[in-house]
């Protein structure tokens, strides 16, 4: 929870000023009732004492005041509402290290299968595109509201052979993105990237990420694989198996720098779950709410309370 006005919390310090001064008038009625009669004979003229019922009314109107002072800092809280429209592009890698069998069927195999469930998970509103990039990145489809198209695009990713040109791919992206208008304004959007390595040809990405988070765009990086991947390359007339093993801290930089979030999926099933939270977590967006009328209400309830105890009690107001 935050406040609009959180200055005005100050005045909490007003409660626990309030219950001294009530235990100060408490003190002085037992001292007054003292004065005139002998306490040890206290049980014989006032047999049926209040008990914690003296006290439950102060206690009312102390909690009322506390929420009629936040009430006037003016709370809020974060609440996600659905986006109805918006642009997203899918960056896939493509290079040849992502035809390694550690996840099944293959790194690019069980990527395709994510991101098809990705689309259909995203609103109908988005207009979702799609690149792949291995030494150079390919525009497969532009972001479009025709969701079928992209996912026609998706069973076109094959592998494209050495280098991972991860930034000139957000540069691209980020061309594509900031084009995307509606009534004139630009679309709020977003880039998803699959890769299993760090960048090795071209722009450096992170300076990327950081001009993304300047144009409000963020990244959402998933690193796919694991430690123990391998692929098969010929030397020499004969055929080797080459470690091509996960490599997912520039990948997390880059998330961070842009103000996206990175993942890492060790399998195909887990590689699916972050696309489908992302397409959940894209469809919304965060908000705040303004709650001073729950405050307010719920303090004027509790004064009218505190009120109707003690007259109905004690015939009095306090």
């Amino acid at each position: 929870m935050s406040f609009v006005w959180p200055l005005a919390l100050v005045a909490l310090i007003a409660i626990p000023l309030l219950v001294v001064w009530y235990l100060r008038q408490q003190g002085q009625r037992k001292r007054a009732a003292a004065r005139f009669a002998n306490p040890a004979l206290a049980a014989s003229f006032a047999p049926h004492r209040p008990g914690w019922r003296r006290h439950a009314p102060m206690i009312v109107f102390a909690v009322a005041i506390a929420a009629l002072i936040v009430a006037a800092a003016r709370p809020q809280r974060t609440v996600a509402v659905p986006i109805t429209s918006g642009g997203i592009m899918l960056a896939n890698d493509v290079s040849s290290s992502m035809t390694a069998t550690d996840i099944r069927p293959t790194r690019l195999g069980a990527a395709q299968s994510a991101a098809e469930r990705f689309v259909k998970g995203v609103p109908s509103g988005f207009k979702v595109g799609l690149m792949e990039f291995a030494r150079r990145p390919i525009l497969l489809q532009s972001p479009t509201s025709d969701h079928t198209l992209t996912l026609s695009a998706i069973t076109q990713l094959h592998p494209g052979g050495g280098g991972t040109a991860v930034g000139e791919t957000l540069q691209t992206a980020l061309r594509v993105l900031t084009n995307l208008r509606q009534n004139s304004k630009r679309l709020p959007s977003a880039i998803v990237l699959l890769s299993d390595g760090a960048s090795n040809v071209g722009t450096d990405p992170v300076a990327v990420a950081q001009q993304a988070k300047r144009q409000h765009i963020p990244i959402y990086t998933i690193a796919l694989g694991t430690a123990n991947g391998t692929i098969p390359i010929t030397r020499k007339g004969h055929t080797v198996r080459v470690p091509v093993p996960l490599s997912s801290q520039e990948l997390g930089q880059i998330a961070r720098q842009s103000g996206g979030r990175s993942f890492t999926a060790a399998d195909s099933a887990k590689a699916s779950a972050v696309y489908a939270h992302l397409a959940t977590q894209l469809g919304h967006k965060k908000v705040k709410d303004e709650i001073t009328v729950s405050f307010a209400a719920g303090g004027m309830v509790l004064l009218l309370v505190g009120g109707v105890l003690s007259l109905f009690w004690f015939a009095r107001l306090v």
